[in-house]
């Protein structure tokens, strides 16, 4: 029997488990992939409070999870395939095994949401990207497009334009919802170019991207030659495994109170997953940590 078992491995998941287990409680975490989630594939973090080094996503990541081992947490590297939370004892299925816990916190984080135009399909991982800092280095010296108007778009142009030859962002509004300051960052690169009002309509290419169809709110038609598309248009919550078993928003995000809880006594939920306004590793930490601790809580409350 578990006291507190988490479901996914990024930052939300590990300050879940630092504050559970230093409240006493046996803590599990259940991961499919790799510590770290989407925070582990960024280039480096610079607005992480203490952290003025700027690591990369993957060393903080890794400083995370050498903290976090020493209050003697359980990793387990299998997907969870089904989830019971309707009881008081929590019930989760892996493809081999069942485990059983007091409570569960939901922290499986949120994934790149497709732009939905032809030719991404069929170019996704030959030009068409969703991870700037996974694949930029492969456009070195070549002209590449970035996608959307928040701050994860604005951060791929800026990594990208030390890199590429030419960079173009196009976004479909006439400003953007990213940080002022990161914008004009952004607008200090003379090799980036500002595709505004505009939308994607096709990605075009026979191996690999070679070119975009582009529309402005005018209706006029242009095509922009790129050998890649960075795809920035926000996220999807990986809610499936729960999203008919907890209250999710019409996006499928989890809704919680301040205190992580979502509407199923024991369980919590943390982090990108979550219905909330700003998704950094700092928030996804501080949301962990009020899971963790408020798991524990009730864990020790039906004792």
């Amino acid at each position: 029997m578990i006291d507190v078992a988490i479901i996914g491995g990024g930052p939300a998941a590990l300050g879940a488990a630092l504050y559970a287990a230093r409240s006493g409680m046996s803590v599990t975490v259940f991961e499919k992939k790799f510590v770290g989630g989407q925070a582990s594939t960024t280039y480096e973090i610079d607005n992480y409070l203490g952290f003025g080094d700027a690591p990369s996503g993957s060393e903080l990541a890794e400083r995370m999870q050498q903290h976090v081992a020493k209050f003697d947490v359980k990793f387990k590297y299998n997907e969870i395939k089904e989830i019971d939370l309707s009881g008081d004892v929590k019930k989760l299925y892996t493809a081999k095994k069942e485990f059983e816990a007091k409570s569960v916190i939901l922290a499986m984080g949120a994934s790149p949401a497709l732009l939905g135009v032809a030719g991404e399909a069929e170019l996704s991982g030959r030009g068409v990207s969703y991870c700037a800092t996974c694949d930029g280095m492969f456009f070195k010296g070549k002209t590449v497009c970035v996608v959307g108007g928040g701050n994860t778009a604005v951060e791929d142009a800026i990594y990208l334009a030390p890199i590429a030859k030419e960079v173009y962002i196009i976004h479909r509004r006439d400003s953007f919802r990213a940080s002022p300051l990161l914008v004009e960052r952004l607008k200090r690169f003379e090799n980036v170019h500002f595709v505004m009002e505009s939308r994607i309509t096709k990605i075009s290419g026979t191996d690999n991207v070679e070119s975009l169809s582009v529309v402005n709110n005018a209706g006029t038609e242009s095509e922009i030659s790129t050998d890649a598309l960075f795809v920035a248009v926000g996220t999807t919550p990986a809610s499936e495994l729960v999203i008919d078993k907890v209250e999710c928003d019409e996006r499928g995000f989890i809704v919680t109170d301040e205190d992580m809880k979502t509407n199923v006594e024991g369980v919590f939920a943390a982090g990108d997953i979550r219905k909330k306004s700003l998704r950094q590793v700092i928030t996804a930490v501080s949301d962990g940590a009020i899971a963790g601790e408020e798991a524990a809580k009730y864990v020790n409350s039906i004792m």
